[in-house]
């Protein structure tokens, strides 16, 4: 995900390119829209014309604001900034921040590590983020519970930007149906959440862009009832030096951006939050472990690599029954 915070307009602009876009013939008539910013980037609904869906903007731009208030590492005031400031020990918090925690714990054990939640330095190190203190990630020294987070040492940070805009789009959806809404899709920055049937009666579909270039999209997908989808990857945040690709997917192994072909994975799940972490644990784990552990866990990816300017498709799990 992109990480939750308010950056300069410069870059804005450069992380707001989606790797999953709706589109443009499910984006024409028989729909009506609405759309703002968050997080640094965009968020839009579509729904059907006549839904009234505007009404729904106000709430949506509360709870992202909210959801900023506790996630945004580049904000002081924010819980996540108070918890990585702290001492050793356990923290009071919020069930927001412990259920988003949680979740990223239990992604990082399954995944042996690749996705990390204490990686924030290192991001910083390579010029992606703002959690410039603390010393070498270590998942294992924090711990999410009914009371609180705890953590081992004070120099440990708490990352939750590989996630947390999963989550965020989650209780957007949440806010949707409590309103009545029981068609539409959410957009909150190139992740998507579906709920009930495009108007004319078929799954919400989404293109996957190319993953560096302009070019045609590699694949569609679509998207059944309470079904979202997200992509990590390389378009979004990253920079060319010496003939390296280098982007904000940290391998915590290798304590350096993800090396390899691999451009982009996008995984289909049950809930965005989900979709969300998978796709960022099984980016940092690379093009060789990252589809293996997708295929042990039988997640619904589609990882696009690169070699010698082509690009090729791994499928993993169940994804074959969504791409169109």
């Amino acid at each position: 995900m992109t990480c939750l915070h308010t950056p300069s307009r410069r870059m804005a602009l450069g992380l707001i390119g989606a790797t999953l876009v709706l589109p443009r013939a499910a984006s024409a008539g028989g729909l009506d829209t609405v759309s703002g910013s968050a997080f640094g980037t965009h968020w839009r609904i579509a729904a059907p014309a006549g839904s009234g869906i505007a009404r729904l903007a106000p709430g949506i731009d509360s709870l992202f604001a909210e959801v900023d208030r506790q996630f945004s590492p580049w904000r002081s005031d924010s819980a996540i900034s108070r918890f990585n400031t702290g001492p050793a020990g356990l923290h009071t918090t919020g069930p927001a921040l412990i259920a988003v925690t949680a979740a990223a714990l239990d992604i990082a054990e399954r995944s042996a590590g690749a996705f990390d939640p204490t990686v924030g330095p290192l991001v910083a190190r390579w010029g992606f983020g703002p959690i410039d203190r603390g010393g070498a990630p270590d998942w294992r020294g924090l711990s999410a519970g009914p009371a609180g987070l705890a953590k081992a040492r004070a120099g440990l940070t708490l990352d939750l930007c590989g996630i947390a805009k999963g989550w965020a789009l989650d209780r957007a959806a949440d806010l949707a149906r409590a309103a009545g809404f029981e068609n539409l899709l959410l957009d909150l920055g190139g992740e998507f959440i579906a709920l009930g049937r495009h108007p004319d009666g078929r799954d919400w579909r989404l293109a996957v862009e190319a993953p560096l270039t302009s070019g045609p999209p590699p694949a569609a997908l679509r998207l059944p009832d309470g079904a979202a989808a997200a992509t990590s990857g390389m378009r979004a945040q990253s920079y060319s030096l010496n003939g390296r690709l280098y982007s904000h997917i940290i391998d915590p192994g290798a304590r350096s951006p993800v090396a390899g072909g691999l451009r982009s994975v996008t995984v289909v799940a049950r809930d965005a939050l989900t979709a969300d972490g998978w796709a960022t644990a099984l980016c940092a784990a690379g093009e060789e472990a990252g589809p293996a552990l997708a295929e042990r866990h039988d997640i619904a990816a589609l990882f696009l690599i690169e070699d010698q300017g082509a690009v090729h498709e791994i499928r993993t799990g169940p994804i074959a029954e969504v791409i169109l």
